[in-house]
């Protein structure tokens, strides 16, 4: 298992590389190494970013959910996931439009709201990308672990490396060619993982007949339990999808406003079914009795009762996964960090600047790899961020179309949304507490605060001044 896992990672970083080395003279300037503006036509652009939400978590709480919500909950979590997508669809283009020279979201609240807004977006931005990353890079560590007992940080050095390697290289470009690779390595693979494994276990005619007979609601649309869970997830993976520096790289890297448009839709009609294959390996875990840990719910199914090569082809599915998005994660956080770097030192050269984007990448990639070979569980880190990013989405996004909205209004509401879901927010053992009444809250007040004090700390924006701004990086 250890010689596949290196051999799959190799493939995918040797090919990138070998990309990256050949096209080298058609994308000379940083810029290229940071967004690769308007260079991808439709298909591309929606390979890659279908590729970069489908990380190892779908192998994971999909599944999960669909062993104690069924077809409610982890239907109801493939819509949520397909709208977060599609939702830049609609941003993507006004972001374009705001701001054509721009790089990062964060360099855009930092010229249309002011440094007091642009501190508390890039704080939650930054760290939902890194429970993101850190979550992904865990969770194939762990699904390896399980299949093959191969130690944590063996996985997580060889992944973390192999990634490293083709994305400090080629920038974005590394992340977007081999994201396209692993998208048409995902779609056929999630195919014959769901069919090989629906085989093995009698057919899903046998399935639903012992569903039934075990608990008929985890096939009902209307359980009560996947309904709340579908609905906070679709709060909470919009409100947090929207501060993914790597969907907004990818909004510039579209050749145009039409590909913006084209391609999130595509990506997210995409994602849905994926999403319920993976999903429905929770309700065959409970047909066959195998469920152990809800989590490993899809593993544990295909270990006991299915061929050895399925094992095999699951693990590729997953390497696929988690490399994809692994990738464009990282090369999100160096544009981040780099950006900021040319802000507040407009005197360095482009080869240094991309330079310490290299650094940078580095930097990120060994802390990762060394949270990753712990194997700490950041479940609730993750819940955290759902929330601050909730009660975030509405006053960040306002002044896309205000033009009267202020950085002051802005900051108020993100901490009179996050103090007003705070008490309604689960304890760490998810004991007391309501997630959905919690997200509800945070997102009510931070829209209500916004309208109400927008009438008070005014601002008269000019948008078109806006856009002589935001271009930070040069050639």
């Amino acid at each position: 298992m250890i010689f596949w896992l290196f051999a799959v990672v190799m493939l995918f970083t040797i090919t990138a590389v070998a990309y990256i080395y050949l096209t080298n003279d058609r994308y000379l300037k940083l810029d290229d190494y940071l967004t690769a503006r308007n260079r991808f036509s439709t298909f591309p652009a929606s390979m890659t970013i279908f590729a970069s939400i489908m990380g190892s978590w779908i192998l994971f709480t999909p599944a999960e959910a669909g062993t104690w919500g069924g077809i409610a909950a982890f239907g109801g979590y493939a819509l949520a996931q397909a709208i977060a997508v599609m939702v830049f669809a609609f941003f993507g283009p006004r972001m374009r439009e705001l701001a054509p020279k721009g790089t990062t979201l964060f360099e855009f609240v930092f010229y249309r709201y002011g440094r007091g807004m642009y501190a508390l977006v890039l704080l939650i931005g930054v760290f939902y990308m890194a429970i993101f990353l850190a979550a992904e890079l865990t969770g194939i560590a762990t699904a390896v672990n399980l299949a093959a007992g191969i130690p944590l940080w063996v996985t997580a050095l060889i992944i973390g490396c192999g990634t490293l390697i083709y994305t400090a290289y080629g920038g974005i470009r590394g992340s977007i060619f081999t994201d396209v690779i692993q998208a048409l390595v995902v779609l056929p693979t999630v195919l014959i993982a769901f069919f090989a494994t629906a085989h093995y276990t009698g057919g899903f005619e046998d399935m639903i007949v012992r569903i039934k007979s075990i608990n008929p609601d985890l096939l009902s649309l209307k359980n009560i339990g996947g309904l709340r869970f579908a609905a906070s997830l679709t709060i909470a993976i919009v409100a947090a999808n929207m501060f993914n520096q790597g969907f907004w790289s990818r909004v510039y890297a579209c050749r145009n406003n039409t590909v913006v448009r084209r391609s999130f839709l595509l990506a997210g009609i995409l994602i849905i079914p994926v999403m319920m294959m993976t999903g429905s390996f929770g309700l065959l875990a409970v047909a066959e009795g195998t469920l152990q840990s809800p989590s490993a719910a899809l593993f544990e199914v295909v270990m006991n009762k299915t061929a050895s090569w399925v094992i095999y082809v699951v693990v590729l599915l997953a390497i696929a996964l988690v490399m994809s998005s692994v990738d464009t994660l990282i090369n999100a956080l160096a544009a981040v960090f780099t950006v900021d770097i040319a802000r507040f030192k407009p005197g360095l050269k482009a080869s240094v600047l991309q330079t310490c984007a290299r650094v940078i990448t580095a930097i990120i990639c060994g802390i990762v790899i060394f949270v990753a070979s712990k194997g700490y569980s950041v479940l609730y880190l993750f819940l955290i961020a759902d929330l601050v990013c909730t009660a975030a989405v509405f006053p960040t996004f306002y002044g896309m179309f205000s033009k009267k909205y202020s950085g002051t209004a802005g900051v108020i509401s993100i901490l009179g949304g996050i103090a007003a879901g705070v008490p309604f927010f689960p304890d760490p053992s998810m004991q007391r507490g309501d997630l959905l009444t919690s997200f509800l809250l945070a997102a009510a007040a931070s829209i209500v605060l916004s309208l109400v004090l927008e009438k008070i700390y005014k601002c008269e924006l000019n948008f078109e001044t806006l856009k002589e701004k935001v271009q930070d990086i040069h050639s």
